[in-house]
């Protein structure tokens, strides 16, 4: 899961149960609503919160907010994938991750808080542009290890590169999930995860060619 957590140091637990109400309330919002038309004021609103509380436990406004909603969201999206996303050995595992994968972007819908992350604040923000690249590393080592799986039993070709293989997955689903924020339609991500694993499918040797393959020393 990512690591980089915005937690400030020595909350007490009454602390940082409020800074986890502020981010809880602003992902809601920004689900709602959007990042754009999402306010501070909105945000105070949800989660009874004070203006002062709010710059208490993130100085940087709602800059700093954003990034932190993006961090919990950016652990989520790996949550949502589980336990399929670490177990990838069969085809019906991978078949019950890209289910999850679509039921997860169905149900958030147009409103993506980890898009803020992705594409707007990873424009301008060191932070944001680190936790961006931690997690598609961990999501691409994720299904790296499930290629090689697959690969270690036949189901896919060994000369295929497992890292490449599993970039251009994890680019398949970001493309599809920006196509969805922008037109509201899921059936693009839907195309892009079942070619991508048909297409993998398909660089399987035979099971009677295998049958017949010598034993590796």
């Amino acid at each position: 899961m990512p690591t980089a957590k915005r937690t400030p140091s020595r909350l007490t637990d009454k602390g940082a149960a409020t800074r986890n109400r502020i981010i809880d309330g602003a992902v809601a919002e920004i689900r709602e609503r959007g990042a754009a038309t999402t306010t501070l004021d909105d945000i105070r609103a949800r989660t009874s919160t004070s203006k002062s509380q709010i710059f208490h436990y993130f100085p940087g406004g709602k800059e700093e907010l954003l990034l932190a909603v993006t961090a919990r969201e950016a652990d989520r999206v790996l949550e949502d994938q589980q336990p399929h996303l670490g177990d990838l050995a069969t085809w019906q595992a991978w078949q019950d991750w890209r289910d999850a994968v679509v039921r997860r972007y169905a149900e958030q819908g147009i409103h993506c808080p980890l898009g803020v992350l992705i594409n707007e604040l990873g424009r301008s923000t060191p932070a944001a542009r680190t936790l961006t690249a931690q997690l598609i590393e961990q999501w691409q080592a994720a299904l790296r290890a499930g290629v090689q799986r697959m690969q270690e039993t036949g189901e896919v070709d060994q000369q295929l590169d497992a890292d490449r293989t599993a970039a251009a997955l994890v680019a398949a689903v970001q493309g599809g999930v920006t196509i969805l924020m922008s037109t509201g339609r899921i059936a693009y991500l839907e195309a892009a995860l079942d070619t991508s694993l048909t297409l993998l499918r398909a660089t399987a040797q035979p099971r009677d060619l295998r049958a017949d393959a010598p034993s590796p020393d």
